[in-house]
């Protein structure tokens, strides 16, 4: 099968992240200084939002993939927010496609820095897990519940997505 289009991974930032999703990072000061001021609190980074059930945190453990990536499917939860925290120092490819009346439109790539993290909107059509680095360990912050939270999209030609 060939690669219709080539994807650019970009640097994520909040700005151009923000149709999408929430860039989970220690940008600005702490919101509130704790523990016998040794920490900073940075509160309430992710807009979380599900149409029922409650927030869990699941711990995912995806085998790192290499550049040039072949993006074939995106996948969007429509009852849920799904957030992603590296638990190691890497960045990790963060793929996203705006809606087009039901179907995802062209896809966007992003590779965040080691420390940040990102939520996606319900409802976002996104790539699967991809850290680029082993271990590629993750916590992940999505809706619980009962009923249908997934659907997959796969094109008919297959992006490559690779650095600049």
């Amino acid at each position: 099968m060939s690669v219709s289009h080539v994807l650019t991974i970009e640097p994520i930032t909040a700005t151009g992240f923000a149709p999408y999703g929430d860039l989970l990072d220690f940008s600005g000061e702490p919101d509130k200084i704790i523990n016998q001021g040794f920490c900073g609190r940075f509160h309430d980074r992710a807009d979380l939002d599900f149409t029922d059930g409650c927030a869990g945190i699941s711990l995912f453990q995806a085998e790192p993939r290499a550049l040039p990536y072949r993006l074939e499917m995106v996948e969007r939860h429509p009852a849920g927010s799904q957030a992603f925290i590296p638990m190691s120092a890497h960045g990790f490819l963060v793929i996203v496609a705006p809606d087009m009346d039901g179907a995802p439109g062209h896809p966007l790539a992003f590779e965040t820095q080691p420390g940040q993290a990102m939520n996606f909107h319900r409802g976002t059509w996104h790539g699967v897990l991809t850290p680029l680095h082993a271990p590629g360990v993750f916590a992940v912050v999505d809706r619980i519940g009962a009923g249908e939270n997934l659907e997959e999209y796969w094109f008919e030609q297959p992006f490559e997505v690779q650095r600049p």
